[in-house]
C-alpha cells in the first residue's frame, strides 16, 4: 500500500490495459476453420481452442481474486501481463490441436490476473466522479481488444500462417507489462490475507441475491457472444460464402461499434441504472440475432452488429451491479462473476459446435437467442431489490 494518494491513472491508461489482454482471449477465434481444415477437426472440437481458455479463465477467476485481496491489484495485473508472455510462446512450437489446447488453457489461468485486478483497482482506487468513466473506458478497450485480436489474427494467418499469430500475442503481453508499471502504487488498498475472513466474504458474497444474479447474467451473455462467434466463421467459410481467415477477420469489424457503444454507457448506467441498460441490449441483441437468418451477407453484418452491441452493453451494465453490490472483497466478488461469465464461454464452445453440426444456423440462433432473452429476465428479478 502506498502512504500518499496519487493522481488517479488516466482512462486511456485503462482502455489499452484492457485491449492489450483481450488480444489474448479471442485472437483464435478468426483461425477456426484454417485450425479445423489442418487438424482433421469438427465444429465442436475446433471450438476447444477457444474453450480452453474460457475454461481456465473461469476457474481461476475467484483464485486470482482471493490473491489480489491478498497481494495487491496493481501487483497482480504487473505480474500477469509478464507471465501470459511464455504459453504464448510455446503456443508457436503447436503441432496438435492437443497442444494447442494446452497452451490455450495455459493463457487463460494467467489473464484474470489483469480482469480481474484491474476491475478491483478501479473501484478502489478512482474517485468515484471519475470511476464510470474510468471503467468504461476499459471496457472499451476490451471490445477494441476483441477486435483487434480477431481482425489481426485473420490478417496475420492468411500471409504468415496461424502461428505468427501467437508471435503477435506475445509482443502485445510484453506492452501491456511496460503499460501495467505505470498504474500509481495504490492508497486505499488494505490487505486480507485472514483465510477466515476470505471464507466469511466467500459466504456472504454466496448469499449475495443481486450478485448471484449478476452472475447468471454474465453467463448468459458471454454464451451468446462465443455461442454467436465461434459458429459464424465456421458459416461464413462455407458455401455460398467461401470467406478466409483476413476475410473473416474483417467482419469482426462490428466490434468497433463497441468502442462507441461502451462510451455511451456509462452516463446512461449512471442516469437510468444497470437494468433498464440491460433491458435495452438484450432488445437490441435479439433482433440482431434473428436478422442474422438471412442470407445476404450485408444483412447478416448488420445483425452480427446489433446483437454484439447489445452483449457490449450488457457487460457495462453487469459490471456496474458487480461494484454496486458488494462493499467488501471485490477483487473475489468480480472473481466469482468472471467464473460464471467466461464458464458461459466455456460451456457455448462445446455446445453451439454441437448445436451447429447438428442443427445448422437456425439452431444456432435459437439457442443463442433464449439465452439473450434469459439474461434479461435473471437481471430483471435478481436486480429488483438490489
Amino acid at each position: 500500500m502506498s502512504g500518499k494518494a496519487e493522481r488517479p491513472a488516466p482512462p486511456l491508461l485503462f482502455a489499452a490495459l484492457g485491449t492489450l489482454v483481450f488480444l489474448n482471449v479471442y485472437a483464435p477465434q478468426s483461425l477456426l476453420p484454417l485450425l479445423a481444415r489442418e487438424f482433421g477437426a469438427g465444429a465442436a472440437q475446433v471450438g476447444g481452442v477457444i474453450g480452453a481458455t474460457m475454461l481456465a479463465m473461469a476457474l481461476a477467476s475467484p483464485l486470482v481474486g482471493v490473491l489480489a485481496d491478498a497481494w495487491g491489484r496493481r501487483r497482480t495485473v504487473i505480474w500477469a501481463y509478464g507471465l501470459l508472455v511464455l504459453p504464448a510462446v510455446l503456443a508457436v512450437l503447436a503441432h496438435s490441436l492437443a497442444w494447442l489446447n494446452v497452451v490455450r488453457f495455459a493463457q487463460g489461468l494467467l489473464i484474470p490476473g489483469v480482469m480481474v485486478a484491474l476491475n478491483a483497482y478501479i473501484a478502489e482506487e478512482v474517485p468515484i466522479s471519475e470511476r464510470s468513466r474510468a471503467l468504461t473506458s476499459y471496457v472499451t478497450g476490451t471490445v477494441l481488444g476483441g477486435f483487434l485480436g480477431r481482425f489481426l489474427a485473420g490478417l496475420v494467418a492468411q500471409w504468415q500462417g496461424w502461428h505468427a499469430v501467437f508471435w503477435m500475442l506475445a509482443l502485445a503481453s510484453l506492452g501491456g507489462f511496460a503499460l501495467a508499471r505505470l498504474l500509481p502504487p495504490e492508497a486505499h488498498f488494505r490487505a486480507h490475507r485472514d483465510p477466515k475472513a476470505v471464507a466469511q466474504s466467500l459466504a456472504s458474497h454466496l448469499h449475495n441475491p443481486a450478485l448471484l444474479a449478476t452472475c447468471a447474467v454474465g453467463f448468459l451473455i458471454l454464451f451468446t457472444l462465443v455461442g454467436l462467434f465461434n459458429t459464424l466463421t465456421l458459416r461464413l467459410a462455407a458455401a455460398p460464402y467461401h470467406l478466409n481467415s483476413a476475410q473473416t477477420g474483417l467482419i469482426f469489424a462490428v466490434y468497433l461499434l463497441g468502442v462507441v457503444i461502451t462510451p455511451i454507457a456509462g452516463p446512461f448506467l449512471a442516469l437510468r441504472g444497470p437494468k433498464v441498460a440491460l433491458l435495452t441490449a438484450v432488445g437490441a441483441g435479439v433482433l440482431g440475432l434473428l436478422l442474422t437468418l438471412s442470407a445476404p451477407l450485408p444483412l447478416i453484418v448488420v445483425g452480427v452488429a446489433a446483437a454484439a452491441c447489445g452483449v457490449f452493453l450488457s457487460q457495462s451494465a453487469a459490471l456496474a451491479a458487480v461494484q454496486r453490490s458488494v462493499g467488501q472483497a471485490r477483487s473475489l466478488a468480480t472473481g466469482l462473476y468472471h467464473l460464471a461469465y467466461y464458464g458461459g464461454a466455456a460451456v457455448a464452445s462445446v455446445v453451439a459446435g454441437q448445436v451447429y453440426e447438428h442443427g445448422a444456423w437456425p439452431a444456432v440462433v435459437a439457442l443463442v437467442a433464449s439465452s439473450m432473452a434469459l439474461a434479461g429476465v435473471v437481471g430483471v428479478l435478481g436486480w429488483r431489490k438490489a
